[in-house]
């Protein structure tokens, strides 16, 4: 026998119980299949348990600069044991929410593997259910790069690293996104010499080159070894330690540590639902969805990283309240995922935040724009706090002066991004942001100056 609902969800992490609360709240019976561990990769794996252990790694590294204020501190100790502690018991209290959220009577949960059986019929367990849409929330995993050698000398990725007990005497970290950057400099300053290597021509190789160089001269300051315009060859292994052979700018060059942390990034999580038999067009690296979440099949969309879209939570809430609304009102006109203000935030230190149009963008899309920066280095509040790395950056139409984006690299930068996300919310201009009003001495009132530079530019300025 086949049970129906109105709308299946299958994963319950952030975009899925988004997607679920929303159908459920336009009325629909909501189905949710998640085989767990409950809690999706936010909060189990990903943002919460990081930023939990970076706070101790950013403590660490400011009491080690006590001197620079005037303060002398007895020498720091490290335990690496009570900082895992102190996250799981965070972790712990964040999941135990969304484990009773998902068990609210509201929805039927079904803690099973889930696969297509055909475009209106999973298997899931043991039986066999169906329904009039299906939000596919199943998120990602860690890819396994194909680099000779890696496999058999062994290494920690992202989940693993997030669980150690026991502090490695050195690291080569592989990658340099924001899972590499915020897990090296964590176990840089908590001790362990940190080597990065990464493929491209600089970290983070998304970003704007001129918001990442902070970053750079910043953990090469604190003492890690960044290599970047590379390739990698090969990996050895010789009793406990292990090698990683590549070319740096062309040269053959080799590193030697205790352990390898492979952050070369996830893929969508898609082995095993058998996506051929619902005839939903993909790709290895993801299901192809429209701006309502759709797949090729209009009853079925696909929300969060499992789409290859933007792997950043906020953006999978949105796309999960887009799809569960679009599911239960197939015959209204539906709505759509604008990525206008899309925003990322890497949390190393100097944090680097976006909000908008890089100029990258704009030159690859042929758009016209106007920038300007200013430096922490030249601003009263972050010089009293010692903060003087990174600079802030502001795009605007060279006609209007509309805000296009906004990015910042230096102290709170997850912070002050928010000023920005809410004068673009409004489609506001850099003459609104000069007007506002901005408390002296802050960090926030650093974005006046580049305003200001660029009203200074626009006609009838």
């Amino acid at each position: 026998m086949t049970h129906s609902h109105d709308i299946i969800i299958i994963g319950g992490g952030s975009a899925g119980y988004a997607a679920a609360r929303t159908a459920q709240a336009e009325g629909a019976d909501v189905g949710i299949v998640d085989q767990g561990p409950l809690g999706g990769l936010c909060i189990l794996r990903g943002c919460m348990p990081t930023k939990a252990i970076l706070r101790s790694s950013d403590l660490a590294a400011l009491i080690r600069r006590a001197p620079e204020f005037g303060l002398h501190s007895s020498r720091l100790q490290v335990n690496l044991p009570e900082i895992i502690d102190r996250k799981d018991k965070l972790i712990k209290e964040f999941a135990e929410d969304r484990i009773q959220a998902l068990h609210h009577p509201r929805f039927t949960l079904y803690q099973e593997y889930a696969h297509f059986v055909s475009p209106t019929i999973i298997q899931v367990g043991q039986q066999q259910l169906s329904a009039k849409a299906y939000i596919i929330a199943t998120g990602s995993v860690v890819s396994h790069p194909d680099i000779p050698g890696l496999e058999e000398a062994g290494y920690l990725t992202s989940d693993e690293a997030l669980e150690l007990h026991s502090q490695p005497e050195s690291m080569i970290v592989l990658g340099g996104g924001p899972v590499a950057l915020e897990l090296a400099q964590f176990f840089s300053r908590i001790g362990v010499a940190v080597t990065l290597i990464q493929r491209s021509n600089h970290i983070l190789s998304d970003t704007d080159e001129d918001l990442v160089q902070p970053v750079e001269a910043h953990l090469r300051a604190e003492g890690m070894t960044v290599y970047t315009n590379t390739c990698l060859q090969q990996v050895k292994a010789s009793g406990e330690m292990k090698t990683v052979h590549f070319l740096h700018q062309g040269q053959p060059r080799h590193v030697t540590a205790t352990s390898i942390l492979h952050a070369l990034g996830r893929r969508p999580n898609i082995d095993g639902l058998n996506l051929d038999a619902a005839q939903i067009a993909h790709q290895p690296n993801a299901i192809l969805v429209n701006k309502e979440m759709r797949t090729s099949q209009p009853h079925i969309f696909a929300v969060g990283d499992v789409n290859g879209g933007y792997e950043i939570v906020h953006i999978a809430l949105e796309e999960g309240e887009i799809a569960g609304w679009n599911a239960v009102h197939a015959n209204l006109p539906p709505k759509h995922f604008s990525d206008r203000l899309k925003t990322q935030v890497v949390f190393t230190d100097p944090q680097v935040a976006s909000v908008g149009l890089s100029e990258r963008e704009c030159l690859d899309r042929q758009l016209p724009y106007l920038v300007a920066s200013y430096p922490f280095n030249d601003h009263g509040k972050s010089l009293c706090l010692g903060e003087t790395y990174g600079h802030v950056k502001v795009l605007c139409h060279p006609q209007s002066g509309e805000i296009l984006g906004g990015h910042i690299v230096g102290p709170e930068a997850s912070e002050l991004i928010h000023e920005l996300i809410a004068i673009m919310h409004f489609h506001g201009t850099v003459h609104d942001l000069l007007r506002i009003p901005h408390y002296h001495p802050t960090l926030a009132e650093i974005l006046t100056y580049p305003a200001e530079e660029l009203v200074g530019k626009l006609p009838f300025a």
